[in-house]
């Protein structure tokens, strides 16, 4: 059977609607998997008129999860009415928006949680926006981990081509990293990457593991983490069989990995690893949100608000973001 895949067209004022139907006129991809569309229809018109002529997506109307079904080659749409009948503001946040894509997401994690879908795709977010319209939580993921019922460690990857990254502290102030860096955070990023890159099919992955420090502490010179931290964490993953390596330069690991002598670079903060894969890749780079109980995808790039309108966003992120899902979901079953 085809895995059935849950896609949501992300912030209505920003790009994402555009993105979604550029995504779903490729015959290909309705191919592929049963996809369940959870959209306001106003945000889906929007979308198509953004996107400009093709072929109208004509999807099949769903008024509730228990009326659940698909028709070959077509999207089943499930209605939401949280525009009120008005057309999407583009290029604000605003909590009109935020409400919308928080409640999309709420129906695809209920459609998760009963076993109706199989994987998440979703268009660009705009935080935001999101924490106006509803969100209470660090983000989407530490929402849907809560939504999953899925206690310890997750984190979001970001993937370009055929390097994918892990980190050790996610959306935080930098201010507060040093302190979130522990023996056990470190094994427990390493895992969960581990973990993905198997089921993503790669059956022995090459884990680079970054310093925090600028040169990697240069001998504890500039910090000590690398020396009683980090590399006793790499030690006791290289006891359990997992090729991880490092602690590594800041500055230099992705010298290594854009050569290809790693599957993965742990990363520990946010931008250490986010700067180097989007200048690696950044219209084609996919986020893939670690540790849940289905593959939940998108690509790396932003709600943009300053393109919003314009028929200009490049799909290909979302294009990967869709692929790697179906995959991966499909492995799973």
């Amino acid at each position: 059977m085809k895995p059935r895949i849950a896609v949501l067209p992300g912030d209505p004022s920003g790009i994402g609607p555009e993105m979604t139907v550029k995504l779903l006129r490729r015959a290909q991809n309705l191919e592929a998997a049963e996809l369940l569309l959870i959209a306001d229809p106003l945000v889906l018109e929007s979308g198509e008129r953004i996107a400009g002529g093709g072929t109208a997506l004509d999807p099949l109307r769903l008024e509730s999860l228990d009326a659940l079904r698909f028709e070959p080659g077509r999207p089943s749409l499930l209605v939401q009415n949280t525009m009120a009948g008005k057309p999407p503001v583009l290029g604000e946040s605003n909590a009109h928006s935020g409400k919308a894509s928080f409640e999309a997401m709420q129906l695809a994690t209920e459609a998760v949680r009963r076993g109706a879908v199989d994987g998440i795709v979703f268009a660009p977010l705009n935080k935001h926006s999101l924490r106006l319209g509803g969100l209470a939580h660090e983000d989407e993921l530490r929402y849907m981990q809560e939504r999953f019922d899925v206690p310890g460690f997750v984190c979001e990857f970001n993937i370009t081509g055929s390097l994918w990254t892990s980190r050790v502290t996610s959306h935080v102030p930098l201010k507060e990293v040093a302190a979130l860096i522990t023996g056990q955070a470190v094994q427990d990023a390493v895992h969960i990457i581990c973990g993905a890159l198997v089921s993503a099919g790669v059956p022995a992955p090459r884990i680079a593991v970054s310093g925090l420090n600028p040169h990697a502490g240069d001998g504890g010179s500039i910090g000590r983490e690398e020396i009683e931290i980090i590399e006793p964490a790499v030690r006791a993953l290289k006891a359990q069989g997992i090729d991880a390596r490092g602690p590594y330069s800041p500055d230099t690991v992705f010298i290594g990995a854009r050569r290809g002598d790693f599957d993965a670079v742990v990363s520990m903060y946010h931008d250490q690893g986010q700067i180097a894969m989007k200048l690696l890749g950044f219209e084609q780079g996919v986020t893939l949100h670690g540790g849940l109980p289905v593959p939940v995808a998108t690509s790396a790039s932003g709600s943009a608000f300053d393109i919003a309108g314009k028929g200009v966003a490049n799909v290909e992120g979302l294009q990967k973001a869709f692929e790697l899902c179906v995959r991966m979901a499909g492995r799973a079953g």
